[in-house]
């Protein structure tokens, strides 16, 4: 028998969010987590806030709309408040019931700078880093370091001479002409007037050069998971600078060995590591002038062929967040946002692995 077309509304939901979510979805697995860590992170959201005055948006609200918006490729903060807005699964991830009126975008924005302003991304990863370290799914001795260019939200025209001429108004306010044919353009003597921080880059020989900055990664070789995340302003050192800092920063006193790839084969790269108990278990670069840095008393070892083997998983990192989290193009300016935004991406792509690895040691029925 053929059902009737009813359209009714206005009418009463007795059924929260949290019945229309299947129990195996992959968003709980997620949200579980999500709740731990935020849970950890309640008494530094408790200074951030004043105890006066209207109550704004719920920190935790924010951050889980933030990852909604990573996992699910979301390209602006207006669309991801509409899409809260009618999808039952973002309202249940959220935390908001099918009555409760979602944020204006403009509010959402606002709300989201006082969180942008502290280091709550690189506490989220800290807290994600030590909640996979409970799990045993972390290593502290062997690690992989890596960076990429993340293409600034700025255009070549806005790459002006530092100095600039007065000249006639543009033709056109909006996109107005720009001539640089012809033009030597370099980071010494030119800036973006659209993001300062932003520094022409190329990721080769003959390659296109870019507006960019630099994001870092260190990985530990376990299971491929973000142990830290660094973004620096793009220049010939930032990638080695950057991955120093990350291995200062590793606890412990024990030695650990790091891999990399060529680029890092560099005779203070090397010996910075050793200086900071680090095995630099980096790919031999033997066309760099005067020879590698790495000899046979590291090559010769079958943990450096291991580690040459596992810093690979790396690009899988900067794959996910390029592709997924939409970070080839970053949507924020300055060095500061841009790598708030990298981190908490990094966070994002742990809670995916972890929840890949929780439900690969759950037995099959």
């Amino acid at each position: 028998m053929r059902g009737a077309d009813y359209q009714q509304s206005g009418m009463f939901s007795y059924l929260s969010p949290e019945e229309r979510v299947r129990e195996d979805h992959p968003l709980r697995g997620i949200r579980r987590q999500v709740d731990v860590v935020l849970a950890r992170l309640s008494p530094r959201f408790d200074q951030m806030y004043s105890s006066l005055g209207r109550p704004s948006i719920p920190p935790e609200k924010l951050l889980r709309a933030l990852l909604l918006q990573m996992l699910y490729s979301i390209r602006s903060e207006r669309l991801l408040v509409e899409e809260i807005d009618y999808s039952i699964l973002f309202r249940w991830f959220v935390g908001m019931n099918l009555d409760e009126e979602v944020w204006d975008a403009t509010s959402f924005t606002k709300n989201r700078e006082r969180l942008l302003e502290a280091e709550v991304a690189k506490a989220f990863l800290k807290e994600v880093v030590a909640e996979a370290e409970v799990q045993g799914w972390i290593s502290n001795e062997h690690f992989t370091v890596d960076g990429t260019l993340l293409e600034a939200w700025a255009s070549l025209k806005s790459f002006q001479p530092k100095e600039r001429k007065e000249e006639a108004g543009p033709d056109d306010p909006g996109n107005p002409t720009v001539n640089f044919h012809g033009e030597k353009r370099s980071n010494e003597t030119h800036e973006s007037g659209t993001d300062v921080d932003a520094r022409l880059a190329r990721k080769g020989s003959g390659k296109e050069a870019k507006l960019s900055y630099t994001g870092n990664l260190l990985t530990e070789n376990r299971n491929g998971l973000i142990v830290d995340a660094e973004v620096f302003q793009s220049n010939g050192t930032a990638e080695r600078d950057a991955a120093l800092l990350m291995l200062e920063q590793i606890p412990g006193s024990q030695r650990v060995t790091v891999g990399a790839d060529k680029g890092y084969d560099t005779r203070d790269f090397v010996a910075e590591c050793r200086n900071l108990r680090v095995t630099p278990q980096v790919a031999q670069n033997e066309r760099r002038a005067g020879g590698s840095a790495i000899d046979r008393r590291t090559t010769q070892q079958s943990g450096y062929r291991l580690s040459q083997v596992k810093r690979k998983r790396i690009e899988e990192c900067f794959g996910w967040l390029k592709t997924v989290a939409l970070m080839r193009k970053v949507r924020h300016r300055g060095v500061f946002k841009v790598g708030w935004v990298f981190t908490f991406a990094a966070a994002a792509y742990n809670l995916v692995r972890m929840r890949n690895l929780r439900q690969s040691a759950v037995p099959s029925a």
